[in-house]
């Protein structure tokens, strides 16, 4: 007989860039085996409101035209009124509205039910200090 369980993991990330995509999909996948759960769903989210997670094609060229996009519409410029509070990260507030800042995923039979080109991403606007992901799953354990 099934039974409800959840499982709660922490990633912590170090970026080396203010700006950076971290591919997390390994990571994600293994706290979904050491949870047990057979059915259910992975909630992950980044605890920082400078960051977001969001799900895509694991592609060079394509991470570089999210990028990019995202520049263009919340570019890095001193004229944000944010900066009046003495941050200076105005952009990266921005540009984690303009992706999820979480995301739920199925898991079925104990694993993450993802399509063929989809990878979860940590998306990193503020970085180059420790951040937090929590990763939380609910579900049928056998």
């Amino acid at each position: 007989m099934a039974t409800m369980k959840s499982h709660t993991a922490y990633l912590t990330l170090n970026t080396k860039e203010r700006y950076e995509m971290v591919h997390l999909t390994p990571e994600i996948e293994d706290i979904v085996h050491q949870s047990g759960i057979d059915d259910g769903l992975c909630f992950v989210s980044p605890m920082h409101i400078t960051a977001a997670i969001y799900v895509n094609d694991h592609e060079d060229g394509l991470i570089e035209d999210i990028s990019q996009w995202l520049e263009n519409i919340a570019p890095r410029w001193p004229g944000y009124k944010h900066h009046h509070t003495g941050e200076d990260n105005g952009d990266a507030h921005l540009k984690s509205l303009l992706l999820h800042h979480e995301t739920t995923l199925p898991i079925t039979k104990g694993r993450l039910d993802l399509g063929t080109w989809q990878r979860i991403f940590y998306a990193e606007f503020d970085g180059q200090r420790s951040k937090r992901v929590i990763v939380k799953i609910l579900g049928l354990a056998k």
